[in-house]
Parts: C-alpha cells; sequence; structure tokens
C-alpha cells in the first residue's frame, strides 16, 4: 500500500500536487479538515464530539481527529494507498499516525516535503489573496503562519529524516517540473521496495522446490530458516556451537538465533527485489517477529502462499522422500510423518489465520499439476512486482 504524506509551507502548492499524487497513483485523499467536516455533516457520533468540542471554543483533540482517519481509512479499504494532507503536523501526531497504521498492518511510504523558502511563499501567498481576495492572505497574517509551520513541522521532518523516508521537492518552478520532480522521488523510491512472500505450507507440499524456482526466475532471494541453519554449521559461523547444541537435543534452535541470521541473510542483499521465506514464520511470535525485521526496513509481508495439498498426498510424498539422499528425520516412518504434519498443523494454523485476516492468503490447490502450479506461481509473483512497482 503506498501511504504518502504531503508537506510544505502555506503557499507550496499542497493542493495542486495532491490532485496530482491522487490521479497518478490512485490514492484516497485524507485532509483532516475535510474528513472532519464530513463527520460535523453527517452528525455521526464522532461528528458530534468534535461538535460538542468546537462549541466550546476549543481545538478538536488528537484522539477524535485520528478515530476519524481510521474511520477513513477503513471505509476505503480498496484503495492502493492514501493521501494524507495536514496530518502529521506535529512530533506526538507523528507518533500516532505510525501507531495507528502498525494497527491497520501498513505504514507511511513517504513522506514527501515541497521546499520553499519564506520569501517565495509570502510572494505567493500575497498573489493568492490578490486573485481570491482572501482577507488572511495579508503579510502580517502570513508572517504569523509560517513562523508557527517552522515551529511545529520542523520536528515532524527531523522524525521521519531519522527514518529514512523523508523526501525533499524543490518547489521552484512551473507546476509540471514540480510534478515531473515529484514523481521521480516516487518511482526512484518504489524501485526500491521489495516484495515479501511467505511459502507457507505443511512439509511435503513442494514450498522447497517452487520457491527456488522462482527466486532464479524473478531475481528474487530464497530464505530457507533450514538452509541458513545449515549453512552455519558447515561455515562454523559464530552461532554455530549454540546450534549445534541445540540440533543433537533434538530441539528447535532459538528464535533469537534465527531472527539474527535472517537479518544477516537480508543485509547481504541490498539490492534485492525481494525474498520468498520457507520455513518462517512457524508461530505468532516469529510472524510478530517478521512484521518487525521488515518494517525496520520500511517494508512488509506483500502475500502468504499457502499450498495447500491433501493429507495423504502429503503423506505418499514424504515416504518416497525418505527413501532419497533428500530425506528429513521424519520421513522414516508413516507414524513420524503423521506426527510431523500434526504438529505442523498445531503450530501454524494461527499463524495461517493472521495473514488471512489481512487478506494477505493466495491458496494454491495441491490437485493441480507441477506445470500448473508453476504457472499460477509465476502469475502471483508477477502480478505483485507488478503492483510494487507501477502503483
Amino acid at each position: 500500500m503506498l501511504n504518502i504524506a504531503l508537506f510544505g509551507p502555506p503557499g507550496a502548492g499542497k493542493g495542486t500536487q495532491s490532485e496530482y499524487l491522487i490521479k497518478k497513483y490512485n490514492l484516497a485523499y485524507i485532509s483532516t479538515g475535510e474528513i472532519l467536516r464530513n463527520e460535523l455533516k453527517s452528525e455521526s457520533e464522532l461528528g458530534l464530539q468534535a461538535k460538542a468540542v468546537i462549541e466550546r471554543g476549543e481545538l478538536v483533540s488528537d484522539e477524535i481527529i485520528v478515530q476519524i482517519i481510521e474511520k477513513f481509512i477503513l471505509e476505503h479499504q480498496n484503495a492502493k494507498g492514501f493521501l494524507f494532507d495536514g496530518f502529521p503536523r506535529t512530533y506526538i501526531q507523528a507518533y500516532i499516525l505510525e501507531g495507528l497504521l502498525i494497527k491497520l498492518h501498513s505504514s507511511l511510504f513517504a513522506l514527501l516535503n515541497i521546499n520553499i523558502d519564506d520569501k517565495e511563499a509570502t510572494k505567493r501567498l500575497i498573489k493568492r489573496g490578490i486573485d481570491s481576495g482572501r482577507s488572511d492572505d495579508n503579510v502580517k497574517v502570513i508572517e504569523n503562519r509560517l513562523v508557527a509551520y517552522h515551529k511545529k513541522t520542523v520536528p515532524v521532518l527531523d522524525f521521519y529524516k531519522e527514518k529514512g523516508n523523508l523526501v525533499n521537492i524543490d518547489g521552484i518552478g512551473s507546476i509540471p517540473e514540480i510534478q515531473n520532480r515529484i514523481s521521480e522521488s516516487v518511482e526512484k523510491a518504489l524501485s526500491k521496495q521489495w516484495i515479501n512472500v511467505v511459502l507457507y505450507g505443511a512439509p511435503g507440499s513442494g514450498r522447497a522446490t517452487y520457491g527456488k524456482k522462482l527466486a532464479a526466475k524473478f531475481n528474487l532471494v530464497y530464505i530457507s530458516t533450514g538452509d541458513i541453519l545449515d549453512k552455519e554449521l558447515s561455515n562454523k559461523g559464530q552461532f554455530s556451537q549454540e546450534i549445534e547444541k541445540y540440533m543433537n537435543k533434538g530441539s528447535h534452535v532459538p528464535d533469537e538465533i534465527v531472527v539474527r541470521l535472517l537479518e544477516q541473510r537480508i543485509a547481504e542483499k541490498p539490492k534485492a527485489k525481494g525474498f520468498l521465506f520457507k520455513g518462517f514464520p512457524r508461530t505468532m511470535i516469529q510472524a510478530y517477529i517478521l512484521d518487525g525485521l521488515l518494517r525496520k526496513h520500511h517494508t512488509n509481508i506483500s502475500t502468504v502462499i499457502n499450498f495447500n495439498v491433501p493429507t495423504l498426498d502429503l503423506i505418499s510424498r514424504l515416504e518416497k522422500r525418505g527413501k532419497t539422499k533428500d530425506a528429513m528425520p521424519y520421513d522414516k516412518s508413516i507414524e513420524s510423518i503423521v506426527q510431523r504434519l500434526r504438529e505442523h498443523e498445531q503450530k501454524t494454523s494461527l499463524v495461517l489465520e493472521y495473514y488471512k485476516k489481512q487478506e494477505k492468503v493466495i491458496d494454491i490447490k495441491g490437485t493441480l499439476s507441477k506445470e500448473e502450479t508453476y504457472t499460477k506461481l509465476k502469475q502471483i509473483i508477477n502480478k505483485e512486482l507488478t503492483q510494487n512497482h507501477s502503483l
């Protein structure tokens, strides 16, 4: 989802550029003033709360504003993203927006800051006052507005600069010139965005086989927790002794070690188009960990491909695999295979439900042929890449 906050001092041209961004990227427009007025007009519960505050001569609180914004987002879930105009205006509101978007399983893609100096802003606003007859566009009022803007919003810019998603736009020039600068900045940032796919399914469902083929086909990075643990052991890495200790006891390697290795693997591929995760997350804790890990890189899970293979087919596949060099310890008997499948279902069903609630799960039928399955998977990945890089 492409969520953008548009920033700039009075007179920077945010209204004009908002229209351009909304049309180009098919975004839903969130102006705090506009959606507040709509709530007041509709006399909704939130609107009546806001009306009571306004009638007392007070400012509408952040608590009410954020509820109105959340309501608007939930009513426009088919949008490809949201353009925030007028929010966040303060350092506290920046934190509020972060928390709101996390709750909605999203994040702010970028804050676009249209830069013009106070002299240029004053000149534009005075001209606007003459052209429109607006009484508030006079030198004294403009000066006060600019002082208030700098006092409140510089900390907001610093907030997003530290996060790495502040994009400064030169606001001097013709409207088309500024639009081109905005478009180039957004496209450049989009080109760096990853697609992140979780390959979900029971042992024997084909995740590894198809995951490696898809990674090679689309220049993605295939990440298998089993593979990275084996690699750490064979390379005698810093965690190898601990990993060996847990494996010798037949215990799961702690998440703390697995996450460190995942971070290393991701850091090794800064130019990747995206990642295919197999074997992680297996638990709700790991699902939260992966969300946090990806959020550090200003990205999230794009989709979850669920290989839905009938249990009898899984047993047959694993029994055959048990007779090959790729056999896993649990492939040696029907009893151990059934136990492994039961454990998988018990541990991972909550994870699948977690992603289903986010509408990120795509089911692949286990009854399809290998060719049909691979064709379907290619279509899914191709669609994700296309949406991600040409919103």
